[in-house]
């Protein structure tokens, strides 16, 4: 373990954190400054992770009939946390998302950390964007990093997995898409705490995933599998399709793999866990 770590929020991603960090992790509800305040007294952490957050039951859309959990969760909760680290002079890892802006394939390059965010057209992404503009406006003297992440993909099953959505789903889009891979995750999350990184990070996985392309892997395993492409307008949904950069990350020095490289992989080790 790199330092003393707690996690707030035992979902998906705070799990699998756990799992890697081998640290302490919280179920406790937090809403106040004394709710997260009383977990940092209890464990005396040097780095917390900022875990918590609302994506729905099922999917995003779930968000727009619960928005005071939604906003909630993602929104307060992250500047309870970034105040109560800022407190207690310790470091604030926030959990955010990519999910946050509009992208034209024909025009726009992958979208560096930079840019304003701009897709308001979901309650869950404005209430992602909320929260990441508060954490960007802290003190200077603040020691906080946003991880931003993007439809993770994961070699382990479980319901927010996007190879779990997509082989329940069958139908899929055929758009390219940033991918964050969760061991690639876990690894440069490790990464940037050892080098004490700050600001706002995009940690997904190099060029961007087409659907199908990951079923053509997972039907090699599974050669009944059947799935059809659609167009993504018959969804009827309202979705955000991009591309992030990865080129601040790897000016640190860490290596971002191209998503094509671990598919084979990943499906591979899924396919292991659900036979043992």
């Amino acid at each position: 373990m790199i330092s003393k770590i707690l996690i707030f929020g035992k979902g998906f991603i705070g799990q699998r954190l756990q799992n890697a960090f081998h640290c302490n992790i919280s179920n406790k509800k937090i809403l106040s400054l004394k709710d997260a305040d009383q977990e940092i007294k209890k464990h005396k952490p040097k780095i917390i992770i900022n875990c918590i957050g609302s994506t729905g039951k099922s999917n995003v859309d779930d968000c727009e009939l619960d928005k005071d959990k939604t906003i909630f969760a993602n929104s307060f909760v992250p500047i309870i946390l970034a105040e109560t680290a800022f407190r207690n002079k310790i470091k604030l890892i926030h959990i955010s998302s990519g999910c946050i802006y509009h992208f034209n394939y024909s025009q726009d390059r992958p979208i560096k950390e930079g840019k304003a965010a701009d897709f308001f057209d979901l309650f869950y992404s404005r209430t992602k964007i909320y929260s990441e503009k508060a954490l960007e406006n802290f003190p200077t003297k603040s020691n906080v990093l946003i991880a931003k992440i993007r439809i993770p993909l994961d070699n382990q099953p479980h319901p927010k997995n996007l190879l779990n959505k997509l082989i329940k789903y069958k139908a899929v889009i055929d758009i390219p898409n940033s991918i964050t891979y969760i061991p690639d995750f876990i690894k440069a999350l490790k990464y940037l705490i050892k080098i004490n990184a700050k600001g706002t990070y995009n940690i997904v996985n190099k060029n961007g995933l087409r659907y199908p392309v990951l079923l053509s892997v997972y039907k090699k395993y599974v050669p009944d599998f059947d799935y059809k492409i659609i167009d993504q307008k018959k969804l009827g949904l309202t979705r955000t399709n991009l591309i992030l950069s990865t080129k601040k990350l790897e000016k640190t020095g860490f290596k971002v793999r191209k998503i094509e490289e671990v598919l084979e992989e990943c499906v591979h080790l899924y396919i292991n866990k659900l036979l043992n």
